[in-house]
């Protein structure tokens, strides 16, 4: 079944939200994609590379389009297709393809049904870590979830100030030490309070260096190893925050991290503040790593679990109006 099969069957609550969330990306980069499919009257070899050269401008990643595009000629050369407006349907249901990967892609978060359930979050400074830690703890707390913060970014100037502040804002529980502590230090003594009083959720955020990658590698993995300590599962999840206006730069720091540890999904924040939108594409295909959730304002109800068809909806919503 391709996405827009798939896309008919939506609630198209969320349609709205995607589509002026990537308004950047669809009015700059693919904002001549429609137009140039109705222009064509046949499809060649300069048509492929119109249509790669919008792709990578919309930050898909040269790999991920020169894979992309490879793909799209071999079906319509052996389906014998020669209407350029029957790309439209097959471009959004490749990059459906390009997303799934053949697999069944869970956006939600691993949590456990029972008993606390401990999620990490990387990512170097500046990336919207904090204010994405304290986004997921509302959404968790509205449904009724205990919530416990864990202060481990301690040697950023400010951060425990700024994690305090959200925590207070939003009404949940924080553990603090003062700034230049062990991190570790500060995530054993969330633990060691999250079990003794029973919170289901403990949010932990961590030190956000690259300059020495086996330092954060160190890092990390101490703080592994106190958690697992005291539950051998957890962490339930490793989530890398990765700001989208940064485009490649982001995919280099999303490769470091998934060097130095075991990341499971990635918040890609201000996706609503760039005209690089693909980079959705391009973190999926080049690092297997799916989208956990997507930032799509400021607001704290602002971070929206991820949804691909929505996101290629809010991508190619001209394609779906006259």
């Amino acid at each position: 079944m391709g996405f827009f099969d798939l896309f008919k069957k939506k609630d198209k609550a969320k349609s709205k939200k995607y589509k002026l969330g990537l308004h950047k990306t669809r009015e700059s980069a693919l904002s001549t994609l429609k137009d140039i499919l109705q222009q064509s009257d046949h499809i060649d070899d300069d048509l492929f590379d119109k249509l790669e050269e919008i792709f990578i401008m919309a930050d898909i990643g040269v790999d991920t389009v020169v894979d992309f595009i490879d793909d799209l000629k071999e079906e319509v050369y052996h389906k014998n297709i020669t209407d350029p407006m029957l790309l439209q349907e097959m471009i959004m249901d490749k990059m459906f393809e390009i997303y799934l990967n053949g697999e069944i892609v869970n956006a939600n978060l691993n949590l456990k049904k029972d008993g606390l359930s401990v999620i990490l979050f990387v990512g170097v400074n500046g990336v919207g870590k904090t204010t994405s830690i304290a986004k997921i703890a509302y959404q968790y707390k509205k449904e009724g979830k205990k919530v416990l913060l864990a202060a481990g970014d301690t040697f950023r100037a400010g951060a425990i100030e700024q994690l305090s502040i959200w925590a207070n804002r939003i009404g949940v529980d924080i553990v603090t030490k003062p700034a230049g502590s062990d991190p570790s230090s500060v995530i054993y003594e969330a633990v060691k309070k999250a079990l003794s009083d029973k919170y289901d959720l403990l949010l932990c955020d961590t030190a956000g260096r690259l300059q020495n990658k086996v330092n954060l590698m160190n890092e990390l993995a101490k703080m592994k190893r106190v958690i697992q300590k005291e539950i051998p599962d957890a962490p339930q999840e490793t989530l890398l925050v990765i700001d989208a206006t940064t485009g490649q730069n982001g995919m280099s720091q999303a490769k470091a991290f998934k060097e130095a540890t075991d990341v499971t999904g990635v918040i890609l924040t201000k996706l609503d503040g760039t005209s690089k939108g693909g980079i959705v594409l391009a973190i999926r295909h080049e690092l297997g790593i799916p989208i956990k959730y997507i930032g799509l304002g400021e607001g704290v109800e602002d971070l929206e679990v991820f949804d691909i068809e929505q996101y290629l909806y809010g991508l190619f919503a001209d394609f779906f109006e006259d």
